[in-house]
């Protein structure tokens, strides 16, 4: 994982992504690799009982990245995203 090169210009954060449609899954990796520069680790959990897919990603980039990555996900259909900011 490559680190951001100057921490100062970006937010560190949690993007959590609940994937209803299992023919949004390539997308949303489509998505997430794109973005992966800024990628410091995932972790994607299925679960059956209730026929999603839970992935949580830690970012650290800058806001507007976030924003529009978050953005992009919650387009798909069956896809919801949300994003939690660290205070520093």
């Amino acid at each position: 994982m490559t680190q951001p090169a100057n921490t100062e210009n970006t937010r560190l954060a949690i993007l959590g992504i609940i994937i209803e449609s299992r023919d949004s899954a390539d997308r949303v990796n489509t998505l997430l690799h794109e973005y992966g520069q800024y990628i410091v680790g995932r972790m994607g959990m299925p679960y059956p009982a209730r026929g999603v897919n839970i992935i949580s990603v830690i970012i650290d980039a800058p806001e507007t990245a976030i924003s529009n990555l978050s953005g992009k996900l919650g387009q798909l259909q069956g896809v919801s995203a949300k994003v939690t900011y660290s205070k520093r």
